[in-house]
């Protein structure tokens, strides 16, 4: 995971980079920037028109190009980077789907029960035709879709009592939006009264109906009190211009916004006295003022930040989020991690992808479920000093002119979608690129695995699961009920192919105990001796004892020695685990009083053995003895044999012991050792 976090931080720093590179290159060519100001006068009048279409203000009434370029001048500073957005949005011939309603469900649903949006609907009446026409509905519609107005047709035909009861009798255009200015509030429908049925016109009256909602001010007293009093927003946008109504774009954010952030409009059309503007630090004007508790921010001044709705949704945004903003960000910014894994994982095609279909699972489930307890945790009462304090590291972190560049490059990558997705693909591939190198380099095999033998491994770890899925999925030791649940056995009856050519996972290898064979100085000669009398009548009965008993030994827990026999192996070789050219015997008791005597012979070290391991000195496989520092290897019936001797036999498809014939993937019960008898007599 932190591996697939770190590749996206570094594509993000690439996108980073790139942009700027983008900048100097545009800048080389043509000598200016996204953020340096256009003349209105040097623009030709299809020019001026688009970028008043763009704000939403409307220019049927002027026919001339110095009225035109007044009206833009009214309505805010233009940058070469607005003009160039609002240009390639006019080129752009893009088809904006409008809604069909079903029945009176259907429109409620959308429509009135929408609090944060405008809605424009067309009615048909009844074998009537429409108010507004196919080619100037699919204007108005392409018109309004540009401020987030959203469109549908109600077709009375589908429900005439609904239409009846509305008092829809004849063709009407009815238009929603939300009533008060709190959030999730009641919706209001109005209905088009208009004599003109023109796509200007129409526009008028949706943007006449968006700006009541605005406040307005129009004197210097009501600004000062505005501005000083204190209420439940803490977020407040002045627009501060020479209009009769806000643009519409100020006028969709207001509705998008409602409850989070306030909107207000400063008239200053017939103002004589301004100085109260200065005070507050207003010199000129059109201003966009962000009014916050911790200072003025003024709109307008850095890196991306337009006169349009887009750039100013972005903004808002990043100030005022929404737990649904945060919540599509990390959703975002999770599956694009996941993504990571298509390129990171190595070896077959259908691998990383039955992979990344596993991390899509994975990472999109931890996400709601972790979401879920944060939701929760907002609801509480007591939060609301969080909830504030949070809300002000957004607003200071945002205002900063690092995060204006974030929010300009989010805006040109997510109008280029090709090259956003291409340059994740160029990410990708440069990350594939590295990884297979540095497999390569480890003399990983799966990098050259094909499709083929990875479905064959695939299906060969299911088989192996179904047949013994305890062997597969535990670590040795493990306790099998495949003996005592009568429903496995059946089942593996159903399949005599299967029960004749078992097919038995091999990782259970791994996890045999293994250990070097040891040895001990032995005691003295004169303490053997009175250890071991020489009698010679009690020689061989007891001899048989010792042996016998030291045979069955204790088979208690198990334990491992795995990990650092194999480790010391690897790294020292014969150096780490040197072997002995002598061997030490367990022999019988009468051989032991005569080796004992010299001083070169050696005792096995028993206490390192694992405690379940049947004490021996010969492997039974190559009929040897072991030998001081030799790697052993136990099964789970308790018999222990060479490392390599075992390996090759387990190798070969024969997973049993070859003393005993158990199966060496399956735990064995301990033997339970009697206590020995007490030698006291009893009280």
């Amino acid at each position: 995971m932190w591996v697939k976090l770190c590749c996206l931080l570094l594509y993000f720093l690439a996108l980073f980079v790139l942009a700027r590179v983008f900048e100097a290159v545009a800048w080389y060519e043509s000598g200016f920037l996204a953020t340096q100001l256009v003349d209105p006068v040097a623009l030709s009048f299809r020019k001026l028109r688009t970028i008043l279409e763009c704000r939403g203000l409307g220019h049927s009434g002027l026919p001339e190009k110095k009225d035109v370029r007044e009206l833009v001048e009214k309505s805010g500073d233009l940058m070469e980077g607005e003009l160039y957005s609002a240009l390639k949005e006019e080129e752009a011939s893009e088809s904006v789907s409008s809604t069909n309603f079903s029945g009176e469900m259907h429109f409620y649903e959308l429509v009135e029960d929408t609090k944060d949006g405008i809605w424009l609907v067309q009615v048909i009446a009844n074998d009537r035709s429409p108010l507004v026409g196919k080619v100037h509905w699919e204007k108005m519609v392409k018109k309004v879709s540009r401020f987030g107005i959203r469109t549908g047709t109600f077709n009375c035909s589908s429900d005439p009592r609904y239409c009846k009861r509305r008092g829809w009798l004849k063709s009407t255009l009815i238009m929603s939006v939300p009533q008060t200015s709190t959030s999730k509030g009641k919706v209001m429908l109005k209905e088009y009264s208009g004599g003109r049925i023109e796509v200007e016109h129409i526009f008028k009256w949706i943007t006449a109906h968006a700006a009541s909602r605005i406040k307005t001010i129009y004197n210097s007293e009501h600004l000062k009190e505005e501005w000083n009093k204190s209420d439940q927003y803490r977020v407040k946008i002045y627009l501060f211009a020479n209009l009769d109504q806000p643009p519409a774009f100020f006028s969709a954010l207001s509705v998008k916004f409602t409850g989070r952030v306030e909107f207000i409009f400063v008239n200053v059309e017939n103002w004589d006295n301004k100085s109260y503007m200065a005070e507050i630090g207003i010199y000129k004007t059109p201003s966009y003022i962000l009014r916050t508790p911790e200072g003025i921010y003024r709109y307008g001044n850095n890196t991306g930040e337009f006169i349009s709705l887009r750039a100013m949704d972005s903004f808002l945004r990043s100030l005022q989020p929404e737990v649904n903003d945060l919540f599509v960000l990390s959703l975002v910014l999770v599956n694009l991690m996941a993504w990571m894994d298509l390129f990171i994982t190595q070896g077959a095609t259908i691998k990383r992808f039955v992979v990344l279909i596993s991390t899509l699972g994975t990472y999109n489930s931890l996400l709601i479920i972790s979401w879920l307890p944060v939701l929760g945790f907002l609801q509480l009462p007591y939060l609301d000093s969080f909830y504030e304090y949070s809300l002000k590291l957004f607003r200071y972190s945002n205002t900063t002119t690092l995060a204006s560049w974030v929010r300009a490059d989010w805006m040109f990558y997510s109008s280029h979608p090709a090259l956003f997705l291409s340059t994740y693909l160029g990410h990708g591939l440069l990350i594939d690129y590295f990884e297979k190198k540095r497999r390569r380099n480890n003399n990983t095999d799966e990098v050259n695995a094909n499709n083929l033998e990875w479905l064959s491994s695939l299906w060969d770890w299911y088989t192996s699961y179904l047949f013994h899925p305890i062997a597969s999925f535990q670590h040795f030791p493990f306790d099998s009920d495949w003996d005592e649940d009568p429903d496995l056995f059946l089942e593996r009856l159903a399949f005599p192919d299967l029960w004749l050519h078992p097919l038995i996972p091999t990782d259970y290898i791994k996890n045999l105990p293994m250990w070097r064979f040891q040895c001990l100085s032995t005691h003295s000669d004169e303490e053997m001796l009175e250890t071991f009398p020489d009698s010679d009548s009690d020689s061989d009965s007891e001899n048989k004892e010792v042996f016998s008993s030291d045979r069955e030994g204790s088979e208690d827990d198990e334990l491992s020695t795995f990990h650092r026999c194999s480790e010391g192996e690897r790294r020292g070789g014969a150096e780490a685990c040197p072997c002995a050219s002598h061997s030490c015997h367990h022999e019988p008791r009468e051989h032991k009083a005569s080796s004992y005597s010299s001083v070169g012979d050696l005792e096995p070290d028993w206490s390192a053995w694992p405690s379940d391991m049947l004490h021996c000195t010969e492997c039974v496989v190559c009929l040897e003895n072991f030998t001081k520092g030799c790697l052993l290897m136990g099964l789970p019936c308790g018999h222990v044999f060479h490392q390599s001797c075992i390996m090759k036999w387990l190798a070969g498809g024969r997973h049993c012991c070859p003393v005993c014939r158990w199966a060496s993937y399956k735990k064995k019960q301990p033997y339970t050792h009697p206590q020995p008898l007490s030698s006291e007599p009893p009280s």
